[in-house]
């Protein structure tokens, strides 16, 4: 399975401890250039900065080709995520931002947000949902509290 990911997914798993259940549902994750220097921005929280600057082995960093790259207009992040999905081929794109995923759909990619991987790892066993919820609620991403009960409605 090849699946790339933009910044926002990663940055919330590794801000709620669960990043461990990537590797397991999907194998190897692989992201361009731009979203490493996102992770590892000094905006980005010292816990995410911390773990990518000593990423594991199951995530690969890889650009995608200019001719890829120049057909997408968005943030470097997800214009580059996108453009490596498209690239690859993809199975899966991780990706939150809206106006992300609508491009992402537009070309055919399948989206996952954060909260489906949760939702994901919740259903083969790898967390409780409820509880990683809970930790991203301390975070600051965003989602209305009907989405979240949604989701765990979905699961029970």
């Amino acid at each position: 399975m090849i699946v790339v990911a933009d910044t926002s997914p990663l940055n919330y798993l590794i801000l709620i401890e669960q990043v461990q259940v990537l590797p397991t549902l999907y194998g190897q994750i692989v992201i361009p250039p731009a979203v490493q220097a996102e992770l590892l921005s000094t905006d980005a929280p010292a816990q995410v900065r911390a773990w990518t600057a000593h990423p594991p082995a199951w995530l690969e960093v890889r650009s995608p080709l200019p001719s890829f790259r120049d057909s997408v207009v968005l943030g470097a992040g997800e214009s580059d995520a996108i453009a490596l999905a498209e690239q690859l081929g993809a199975d899966r794109i991780l990706m939150d931002e809206t106006l992300g995923r609508s491009e992402a759909l537009s070309r055919g990619l399948k989206i996952i947000g954060t909260l489906g991987v949760l939702r994901e790892a919740h259903r083969v066993g790898l967390l409780n949902l409820a509880s990683a919820i809970e930790r991203l609620k301390t975070t600051t991403f965003h989602a209305s509290p009907q989405i979240l009960q949604a989701l765990l409605d979905s699961v029970s």
